[in-house]
């Protein structure tokens, strides 16, 4: 399924600069797929050479700087993502095609259509939106292992992990990893507890979707909510000092004890600290 040429890639120093977004990322065990699939991955983690995180986003960009622009792969990729949890091996397909098919359709939601003609003519969003038509006939039940969030990390993801899972490594990453089981029970216990209050109907609306995301893998799999790029977008004082998974979790015990005010202090804390990093993507 890899290409030989897949694994020509830019070096640091000469490939496109790296995109402030953050991940949330599921590996699932080889049990969860396709007898077909399973000895292809098991094969694929035994090489050894399996692409970073950072390959993937050079990858990427790459095709953005083609002309014409790509703004979906005409193929989709061979490559994941691999960890192993208690001895088992854990998988998390890119699928860049599937997650360029839906990016697309977000930004022909988001943005206007003078913008867009600009970015992507018209005529290659309709070949994206036939080719990915016919791939979900054939595909009812496919979904992305991975979701990105530009220059913020969304607030409802930090309810799936807790602050003991956090690893900081300075100008590098700065990550999360825990159980699906944990994930899930922490998603399940947070949005009783903002469903129980008011004013918090748009956070538990964003954690309703997740969950619904969640329960389509295997309870065996592994989520990993990562900061991506934003480590390199931000002093290292101001990431050594993150700590949101900690500040959600007193936020959401703040509201299960009956202390609105300070649940409601917290949580816009937490908000203004981010609003201000998302502000960035307009900085010049």
């Amino acid at each position: 399924m890899n290409e030989s040429a897949d694994r020509r890639l830019p070096s640091a120093r000469t490939g496109p600069t790296v995109p402030y977004a953050s991940y949330l990322r599921v590996y699932e065990p080889l049990a969860a797929f396709p007898e077909s699939e399973r000895a292809h991955w098991a094969g694929y983690a035994r090489r050894g050479d399996a692409p970073t995180a950072q390959d993937e986003l050079r990858r990427s960009l790459a095709d953005l700087v083609r002309v014409p622009v790509v703004g979906v792969p005409a193929h989709e990729s061979g490559d994941a993502f691999t960890a192993e949890l208690d001895g088992t091996l854990l998988v998390c397909p890119w699928r860049t095609r599937l997650r360029g098919w839906l990016a697309l359709r977000e930004l022909e939601a988001d943005f206007p259509r003078p913008v867009l003609d600009a970015a992507l003519p018209p005529a290659s969003r309709r070949s994206a939106t036939e080719a990915y038509e016919a791939w979900r006939e054939r595909n009812p039940d496919g979904r992305p292992w991975i979701r990105t969030a530009v220059w913020q990390v969304p607030l409802r993801w930090f309810v799936l992990v807790a602050d003991e899972e956090r690893e900081y490594l300075p100008g590098e990453r700065l990550r999360y990893r825990t159980p699906m089981v944990q994930a899930r029970r922490r998603l399940a216990r947070g949005l009783r507890t903002l469903r129980a209050a008011e004013g918090y109907g748009p956070l538990a609306e964003g954690l309703v979707e997740v969950g619904s995301w969640l329960e389509e893998f295997h309870p065996r799999s592994m989520v990993e909510l990562d900061y991506g790029g934003l480590p390199h977008a931000l002093p290292e004082p101001v990431l050594a000092g993150d700590r949101s998974a900690r500040d959600m979790a007193v936020a959401l015990a703040a509201l299960r004890a009956g202390d609105t005010e300070g649940a409601a202090e917290t949580f816009a804390d937490l908000a203004e600290r981010w609003r201000a990093v998302r502000e960035r993507l307009f900085a010049n």
